[in-house]
């Protein structure tokens, strides 16, 4: 069973930065991709970015150039920097785990962190 532990979430300014972690434990051998949605008030649950096994990485057109998502293999652990930050980024962060072959129910979901710009 995987789970997974996200931190790195708080208050900052807009333009700064943050960067999110999300530890995996237990077995991630079927583990194809990892990565964040984001979810705000009034608005659907957004893809943030994943990053697959062969580190092919893919991002939201609204963070494009802001946003890095990178692993870290021996840690069993993801990272999400994000710089440049706008108040439209405030939501809460889920990381997620994608086994492969698996459907949408069967991902693995962090608890969630939040993440809010304002000045």
């Amino acid at each position: 069973q995987v789970q997974l532990v996200e931190s790195g979430g708080g208050l900052v300014q807009p333009g700064g930065s943050l960067r999110l972690s999300c530890a995996a434990s237990g077995s991630i051998f079927s583990i194809n991709a990892m990565g964040w949605y984001r979810q705000a008030p009034g608005r659907e649950r957004e893809l943030v970015a994943l990053i697959t096994r062969s580190r092919e990485t893919h991002y939201a057109d609204s963070v494009k150039g802001r946003f890095t998502i990178s692993r870290d293999n021996a840690k069993k652990t993801v990272y999400l920097q994000m710089s440049s930050l706008k108040a439209e980024d405030t939501a809460v962060y889920y990381c997620y785990a994608r086994p492969v072959g698996a459907a949408a129910s069967q991902w693995h979901w962090g608890q969630g962190t939040q993440v809010t710009v304002s000045s």
